[in-house]
């Protein structure tokens, strides 16, 4: 069985790679960029659908406004790219804005930063995977109503190309990337010539009549339309979500790392923001209607929608229009707008494992999280995102409408801090700096971070003030229960460190006064021989045999094989009257350590070495009862003495084709007789 397990890993994930091989794994740049870019690029596909929808609560006049929200959400971008830009060249380790904020403004704030960061990555995976689930449901429409289950089913493919490794998921993740790039850049081209020379036609939507939800009949006037365009404008800063894990992920760059990643950051700006420009005109050009109830706030000619309407997204909805006459160009930038999505949740594969595995090694997450699997990627943090993901797919029913509310907080709180943070890291290198080029440099660099902090710290006040009641919580909520997970995490790493802190060398160097070796027996045959064997070569002060005398009968065949047997071990039976085998066996060892406090009592357990799954279920039972109580006694040293059965020697030669290891005391094909 475990030969078999093995092989289904080697055919999902490949062959093992050698830690030699990690320089081999870095990305250059024209792969780095769909590797960790993909999030940040694909907010298009849902970023203006969220602005749209949110404006159509106050009517179709609001969307008048839909262009400057987009303006104000490039600001934000360009912004955050700019400040970026400055965090990658001053910290290329990849710690991203966690080292940046525990470095500058405390581990407490880290802490904070870094549970924002991995709840983010997490609802990345949900809201991206969601909405690729949507869009598939455009072009097949037999997968309406089943949105949840294809969520999950690309959530465990996606799982399954990441652990096959960084660079070798990179250039699968690549080719798609570039398509989705190449499908809007044909959407935008044919959609503005048609603009441009008058044949630009309608959306099917466009026909329908918007009406504006109760309190917004006048439009977007008072507060009211104040707080709506706000609302907005915080969805749509749902653009900005990805922009994090590139800076994360410096690390996986080729040299010189944080050049690269600059640069790369410098194109993510530059083509989301021309992306977001060009759907949010394409969609005010083709008349695009777009709302969170279609059926409950649109209608046709005075009359309802039809019951089996469904509502595209809003690329799926210009691309009809652009592409009426070209029906295989829609299905082209549809597909390449799901593939996009679900290759965003690969940022976030991209981005976790790495932060997870930073915090591992600074004892605030588990350390598994901290080591990598054989294919060189950081496989329990990948499983971990996975799991977690697929969870809040499962709860939320794949509902993007519902998940967006979640989204974007933790990211901002990342942003802001993070901000903050390089403005103090600039202000103390400006102290010890004395060449007056390299202080123009960082002051630059400072007001840049400045400059991104105060509009990062808005758009949160903005985010946190729009988005609270309507689900925000839950993600803030999340994100007080990773913290705190993380401080208990810490803590308990922190004293068992000083547990086992050497206080006195000589004390720990002294020897027990005396080493009392007990066997663990139930019948006469192989197994007690060779755990009796390897006791007596430890050459204890004193050895003993011990049984627990269950049926009177048993004991009584025992003492007589034993004698027949003349084994010069003296054999102890503790009696119970229950019939239980652990208790006594505690009791017993309980009562030497109370006689005799400095020695140390040396168990001895023979236990079966079995070959096949079904088999574990029929030995050691009582073994691993005895093991998990005794191991808790403080001066009881615990020794299992194996037995390979048949099973277990022929699982070991059919994979090592070597033979069994002769073991102390056993005589070679002993075993096999």
């Amino acid at each position: 069985m475990p030969a078999i397990l093995d092989g289904v890993k080697r055919l999902l994930v490949g062959r093992p790679m050698a830690s030699n091989r990690l320089g081999s794994t870095l990305l250059p740049k024209r792969i780095a960029l769909p590797v960790f870019a993909s999030d940040a690029l694909s907010s298009v596909a849902y970023a203006p659908d969220e602005i749209l929808l949110t404006l159509s609560i106050a009517g179709l006049t609001s969307y008048a406004l839909s262009p400057w929200v987009g303006l104000a959400v490039a600001v934000v971008m360009l912004t955050v790219v700019a400040s970026y830009r400055q965090t990658v060249r001053a910290y290329p380790s990849g710690g991203g804005d966690y080292e940046v904020v525990t470095a500058n403004l405390g581990r407490t704030a880290g802490v904070g930063v870094a549970s924002a960061l991995l709840v983010d990555y997490t609802l990345t995976v949900a809201v991206s995977i969601s909405t690729a689930s949507q869009y598939l449901a455009t072009i097949i429409p037999a997968l309406y109503g089943y949105e949840a289950p294809v969520a999950i089913g690309l959530i465990v493919l996606l799982t399954m190309m990441n652990l096959r490794g960084v660079r070798e998921s990179g250039i699968t993740f690549a080719i798609p990337v570039y398509l989705f790039m190449a499908a809007l850049g044909i959407l935008a081209m044919v959609g503005s010539f048609q603009y441009l020379t008058g044949g630009l036609r309608p959306a099917e939507s466009a026909a329908f009549e918007l009406v504006a939800e109760p309190g917004f009949e006048q439009g977007l006037v008072g507060i009211g339309g104040a707080m709506l365009v706000a609302r907005a404008f915080s969805s749509g800063c749902a653009a900005l979500t990805g922009v994090e894990a590139l800076n994360n992920g410096v690390p996986a760059f080729q040299e010189p790392k944080g050049r690269n990643a600059a640069t790369t950051l410098l194109l993510l700006g530059a083509i989301s923001v021309s992306m977001i420009f060009a759907i949010l005109f394409l969609a005010q050009a083709t008349g695009v209607h777009y709302a969170e109830d279609p059926h409950a706030q649109m209608s046709f000619q005075g009359q309802a929608l039809p019951a089996d309407y469904r509502q595209d997204p809003v690329i799926g909805q210009i691309a009809a229009t652009v592409f009426q006459d070209v029906p295989p160009l829609f299905y082209f930038v549809t597909a390449a707008t799901g593939f996009i999505l679900v290759l965003a949740a690969n940022t976030a594969f991209n981005g976790f494992p790495v932060l997870g595995s930073i915090l591992a090694r600074d004892g605030l997450l588990p350390r598994q999280l901290h080591t990598r699997g054989d294919r060189l990627a950081f496989s329990n943090g990948i499983l971990t995102l996975a799991v977690v993901a697929i969870a809040l797919v499962w709860i939320f029913d794949a509902r993007v409408t519902l998940l967006i509310q979640l989204y974007i907080v933790g990211v901002f709180v990342g942003f802001t801090l993070s901000q903050l943070g390089m403005v103090r890291h600039w202000t103390r290198e400006m102290r010890t700096q004395v060449d007056r080029r390299v202080r123009s440099s960082m002051a630059r660099s400072r007001a840049i971070n400045a400059f991104g902090f105060a509009t990062t710290a808005v758009v949160l006040a903005i985010v946190l003030l729009t988005k609270f009641t309507r689900g925000a919580w839950i993600a803030v909520l999340l994100m007080a229960v990773v913290f705190v997970a993380m401080r208990a995490i810490a803590s308990h790493y922190a004293s068992v460190r000083e547990e086992l802190t050497l206080q006195d060398v000589s004390a720990a160097r002294a020897l027990p006064s005396r080493v009392q070796a007990i066997v663990l027996v139930s019948r006469v045959h192989k197994p007690t021989m060779r755990a009796i064997s390897y006791a007596r070569a430890t050459r204890p002060s004193s050895l003993e045999a011990i049984t627990v005398g269950v049926e009177p009968a048993e004991v009584e065949l025992l003492r007589k094989e034993w004698d027949e047997a003349q084994i010069p071990v003296p054999l102890t039976v503790l009696d119970s009257p229950y019939r239980e085998v652990t208790r006594p066996v505690v009791e017993y060892v309980a009562r030497l350590r109370r006689r005799s406090p400095r020695d140390l009592v040396v168990v001895y357990v023979p236990e079966y070495v079995v070959g096949r799954w079904w088999e574990r279920a029929l030995h050691n039972q009582s073994a691993m009862r005895l093991k998990s109580r005794l191991q808790r006694s403080p001066g009881v040293v615990v020794a299992s003495v194996p037995w390979q059965l048949v099973s277990a020697q022929e699982q070991g030669e059919s994979r090592w084709d070597a033979p069994p290891v002769t073991l102390p005391g056993q005589t070679i094909g002993e075993d096999r007789e």
